[in-house]
């Protein structure tokens, strides 16, 4: 691995929740062009940082702030980006409570809509073959926006004080086997796909980019973890009952379940299925996971499973049918019999269990994954330009 892969400071050498981010955070305009991909040992990176400051301080004397960025073109970019590159689940939930706070609301549904008529062009790993290293000597996101400028919103302004179609109006694209052409894409839709159904009424989200084509239709029986405690206890046991064709389904790790929503959605295989040479299966939780991972992997199902969400009531032995295709995940159970689970369900604790301090507070004001998983709170713009009290140019320090 050190040799190998991660064999530098810096973040995850393949396309991460990390580079993600990176590559989302230079398509918003919020970071300098070129930035999002320089290797963490490349003395640029140092240049970079200076260049960053500049910035900073010259956007300041503009006036130009974030509300003038983060406008709802420049996020339609970001998950272009997003999608191209088959970026990391976790982006999703990231880019939903950063548009919440600039007072914009992303949709799920938003994202399948532009994932129709936006390929997957960067050919990195874990869905794809190559490195970010590579990426960054092949001209980087710059590069990647080039290739798509056809179904980007151009004229949103940037830090750098110009649009996003003055910045990348140079880029080049120096290796067209890491930056594929729209023509010739690694998938013709985007790396991501949004599901709904029985099982996830407010959407799940799966990476089938990075996923095994032979499962993405598919219908098995379920195996049933109630926790991650549960799932480590069990997953090895040479007598649990499971087959490779079944679906591993672990509870209680969403927002308000972990608490937290934990990385904990890349399910271990069964030690006796992996003896028999299995490799992958459908997993599904209310987790988040890993962008580094490769996997047939539902993740984000909403509601989570605390909240009494349908996964909840998900028993062993239950069907249950992915159709990425069809953007379906359905729990194939009779209506009437889930409502008698219902019935039966234990309430979830008060607040979390929490009595008092953050952890209250965080229980009764976190969202669910299709929100952002932000506190409710902090969504939507700031309602005064200035707060009362607050220091200014002309004041000492406020004590009152």
């Amino acid at each position: 691995m050190e040799s190998a892969i991660y064999r530098s400071p810096g973040h995850c050498m393949v396309m991460g929740t990390a580079s993600t981010m990176g590559a989302i955070v230079e398509t918003l305009g919020m970071s300098l062009p070129g930035g999002a991909v320089v290797p963490g040992a490349d003395s640029r990176r140092k240049i970079l940082a200076e260049e960053s400051g500049r910035t900073a301080v010259d956007l300041v004397s503009k006036g130009i702030r974030p509300s003038s960025i983060l406008t709802t073109d420049a996020f339609d970019n970001a998950i272009r980006i997003l999608l191209a590159s088959g970026g990391s689940t976790n982006a999703i939930i990231h880019l939903i409570a950063i548009a919440g706070r600039a007072g914009i609301t992303l949709d799920l549904d938003r994202f399948n809509a532009l994932s129709e008529s936006t390929p997957v062009i960067v050919n990195l790993k874990p869905g794809g073959k190559y490195l970010m290293e590579d990426l960054f000597y092949a001209g980087g996101v710059e590069a990647v926006l080039k290739k798509m400028s056809g179904s980007l919103n151009l004229d949103c302004l940037t830090v750098t004080g110009q649009n996003l179609g003055d910045n990348i109006a140079d880029a080049e694209c120096h290796n067209d086997d890491v930056v594929l052409s729209i023509e010739s894409p690694l998938a013709p839709e985007g790396g991501l796909t949004i599901l709904k159904g029985s099982l996830a009424p407010d959407g799940a989200v799966i990476k089938h980019i990075a996923a095994s084509p032979e499962l993405m239709k598919h219908t098995g029986r379920a195996v049933v973890f109630e926790n991650s405690i549960d799932l480590k206890q069990r997953i090895d046991d040479p007598d649990l009952d499971v087959t490779k064709d079944d679906i591993l389904v672990m509870k209680g790790a969403g927002p308000i379940g972990g608490p937290g929503m934990p990385e904990a959605g890349f399910l271990p295989l069964p030690k006796k299925l992996l003896a028999q040479g299995v490799r992958d299966m459908i997993r599904i939780s209310d987790a988040r996971m890993s962008g580094t991972a490769f996997g047939t992997i539902v993740l984000h199902v909403s509601p989570e499973s605390a909240i009494g969400g349908p996964l909840a009531l998900v028993q062993s032995g239950d069907m249950i049918t992915l159709d990425v295709g069809a953007k379906l995940l359905d729990l194939d159970v009779d209506p009437e019999e889930l409502q008698r689970r219902r019935d039966n369900l234990a309430a979830p604790p008060v607040d979390g269990g929490f009595s008092r301090g953050y952890g209250k507070m965080y229980s009764r004001h976190i969202t669910q994954a299709q929100n952002g998983c932000d506190f409710d709170f902090l969504i939507g713009k700031t309602p005064v330009e200035t707060h009362v009290g607050a220091l200014t140019d002309n004041q000492g320090f406020h004590t009152g």
